[in-house]
């Protein structure tokens, strides 16, 4: 358990002593109130003046014996006035006692290896099957060519901070052990690791840019496939992310593409200790290099805690006419979704489903059959529970049904939101958000940008529209984001306009803002939980429900009928030829007639960066009609094995239209122009999608 006190020149030095020694030794039980454990972190972030107070607060108890002063951090914060610039200090204290010293060899050996074909990172890591991860010098050859590309590419690898965990998946703890032992050959002096090995992605986030007064380490791997299945005969996977909390970009996984076509040797410290890493502790290796094993929640939980109104959240929770189902699809959500909407906001916990984390997600025999993605064909027993079938039509008559009702999935960066039998597409959700923001107090000043991916339903344009704020059109890949978020900062884009308070999301179920540089799953939820309280302060009256908060919307800026099929496992070649045949028509598209429907423009989308000037072609082929409906066909990077071919459908309906049809039937007739166009069916074999979503 870690604290972070903010010092400030308002208190004086006595207070925060008092406080930071309450922390650090604990609070015995007194006048009814129960007690409160140590933590063994304390962290004084401290500004200007206030820079004396923590260096006394920090000495005092250091000298008292109550904490080892463990690490001393300056940055310069931008401020008001003349000066510009003001020095922020943060000292991290450690409780005496917590750290446990452990012997080690940290000789470091290096291994003769290889080259390995077919280690190019996709649009969120590098994702094989699992029993290919655990073959020979496979994990290493990536770990090592990404410390090597940290390196040539000016990072302190050397004597700094890395992260390593991920989404629990099977061998994710051994695979973490095998970084350890190599990060610290590679010079690594300090590793964090959530407890169990486990951090959610936005999490992993989080942790990165807020814990220990923020920006600590150099970045950290993330072990994790997402939303494929996990299992010794499943998927596996791994990315780096970067100081800034988000995925390497694309200059930096080519770097480490490249490595891996000319690897000779890896590093590795053999004689390093395995870490205990199931259970929370503080370790000092060979009195040189410093491994922490900390609560998985608390960094992305208070950091969320700032971004909404938990009062007012669980004020909803509270209602008696408001019922709520959470399903953790037994990925790394399960400790989350406990600390949040059980110990935070005051849920029953009978209202989580599988909220315990597994390396298998549950495994073939699970009603998701182990596929932690949340949608309506895999979130079963949640799509059953809402009074839904997979269509995403009613089923029963409601009777039972709650009000409100989400899925994450294996690494909790995606979210699926379901009302009373209803369903939210992830389009619709990006949308709605955005135009409900001044309800988030993260936003409370105004958005000042937000940007959705290309495949994504135009309906986030229409809101941005009417707030007057830009709205971006983005590649197919959370790291497209990051610098539309960074945009302005002094530190990556100084002189560039910024866009913060920012929104973002892709159809995919990922939804965010730059709280974190990682779509996050339980923020979306939050952020949804946050709009019905605002509409809903008065119990005395009807709640309103997701459903009407939809339907509102499409009164206002009409509805954009979507949907995405899937063909998963297609012949990779098959795959290519198809892609390649419908970009040569491309260019003889144009005005052509389709079933009733005039060709406006199709192109091969290619994306020029508006921050760092970097050019991404290739990112998916799209054809719009003069009505705007659209048709997007595009390779998914996310698979482990063949391809994975996406179709996006999109049909525009104003605001005084019919605004009550089922989005699968409205596109119907838009599948059936994209399959004759696209030889879909004649060249890859597949007459049906493998999912409708």
């Amino acid at each position: 358990m870690s604290v972070e006190l903010k010092l400030t020149t308002q208190k004086p030095a006595g207070f925060y002593l008092r406080a930071a020694k309450s922390f650090l030794e604990g609070v015995p039980e007194r006048d009814e109130k129960s007690a409160k454990p140590p933590v063994d972190t304390v962290t004084l972030s401290s500004l200007g003046n206030a820079i004396s107070a923590a260096s006394l607060v920090a000495g005092t108890l250091e000298k008292e014996g109550v904490a080892t002063i463990s690490a001393i951090r300056t940055k310069w914060t931008p401020v008001a006035g003349p000066m510009k610039h003001a020095a922020n200090v943060t000292v991290v204290l450690k409780r005496k006692g917590a750290i446990t010293s452990l012997p080690g060899d940290l000789t470091v050996t290096n291994e003769a290896t290889a080259p390995i074909e077919g280690q190019k990172p996709g649009t969120s890591g590098l994702r094989k099957k699992t029993k290919v991860f655990m073959g020979k010098n496979y994990l290493e050859n990536f770990v090592q060519s990404t410390f090597d590309a940290l390196t040539a590419s000016g990072v302190p690898v050397v004597g700094g901070c890395l992260v390593v965990s991920g989404d629990g998946r099977f061998w994710n703890k051994d695979a973490t052990q095998v970084i350890i032992k190599m990060a610290v050959a590679n010079g690594v002096k300090t590793i964090w690791i959530g407890q169990g090995g486990l951090l959610s992605t936005p999490a992993a986030s989080a942790v990165i840019r807020n814990r220990e007064g923020g920006m600590v380490p150099f970045g950290g791997f993330i072990l994790s496939a997402s939303h494929n299945p996990g299992g010794i005969d499943e998927d596996f996977g791994i990315k780096f992310n970067c100081e800034n909390g988000g995925p390497a970009p694309e200059k930096v996984t080519s770097m480490i593409f490249e490595n891996t076509t000319t690897i000779k040797e890896y590093k590795i410290c053999k004689g390093f200790p395995s870490i205990d890493i199931m259970n929370k502790g503080s370790y000092s290796v060979a009195d040189k290099v410093s491994v922490e094993v900390f609560d998985c929640t608390e960094d992305h939980v208070l950091l969320l805690s700032k971004v909404f109104d938990f009062a007012a959240i669980k004020a909803l929770i509270a209602r008696k006419d408001f019922t709520f189902v959470y399903d953790g699809m037994n990925g790394v959500q399960g400790p989350y979704a406990h600390k949040v909407f059980v110990d935070e906001l005051g849920a029953d916990p009978s209202s989580l489903m599988n909220c315990v984390p597994k390396e298998d997600f549950g495994g073939k025999d699970s009603p998701s059959h182990g596929h932690a993605d949340p949608n309506l064909t895999y979130a079963v027993e949640l799509v059953a529970k809402m009074g839904l079938n997979k269509s995403g039509e009613k089923v029963g008559d409601g009777s039972g049904v709650p009000s409100f009702g989400a899925a994450a999935d294996g690494d909790a960066d995606r979210n699926m939101i379901l009302g009373k039998q209803w369903f939210v597409s992830p389009s619709d959700s990006l949308a709605m958000i955005c135009a409900n923001s001044q309800c988030i107090p993260f936003f409370k000043g105004g958005l000042k940008g937000c940007a959705r991916s290309m495949p994504t339903s135009c309906a986030l344009d229409l809101v941005a529209q009417k707030k007057k704020i830009p709205v971006f059109c983005v590649p197919t890949g959370w790291k497209f984001f990051g610098n539309l978020m960074d945009s302005g900062d002094e530190k990556y884009y100084p002189g560039k306009p910024s866009y913060v308070p920012f929104l973002c999301g892709e159809e995919s179920f990922g939804t965010g803002s730059n709280h974190v540089r990682e779509k996050d799953g339980m923020w979306a939820v939050l952020a949804w939980l946050q709009i019905l309280a605002s509409k809903n302060t008065d119990e005395s009256k009807p709640l309103v429900s997701v459903e009407d908060v939809c339907k509102q919307h499409w009164k206002e800026y009409g509805r954009n009928y979507y949907c995405r099929y899937d063909y998963e496992g297609v012949d990779a070649d098959g795959a290519k030829k198809m892609m390649a045949g419908l970009g040569e028509k491309t260019s003889t598209l144009k005005g052509k007639e389709l079933k009733g429907m005039t060709v406006e423009s199709a192109q091969d989308f290619e994306y020029v960066d508006p921050v760092d000037g970097s050019v991404s072609a290739n990112q998916g082929i799209m054809i719009v009609f003069t009505d705007k409906s659209r048709i997007v066909f595009r390779l998914s990077g996310t698979g482990s094995a063949g391809a994975t071919i996406r179709l996006y459908l999109e049909k525009y309906e104003k605001p005084s239209g019919n605004l009550d049809q089922s989005q699968f039937e409205v596109v119907k007739p838009l599948a059936e122009i994209a399959l004759e166009i696209s030889d879909l069916p004649a060249i890859t074999g597949r007459s049906e999608p493998t999912v409708i979503t």
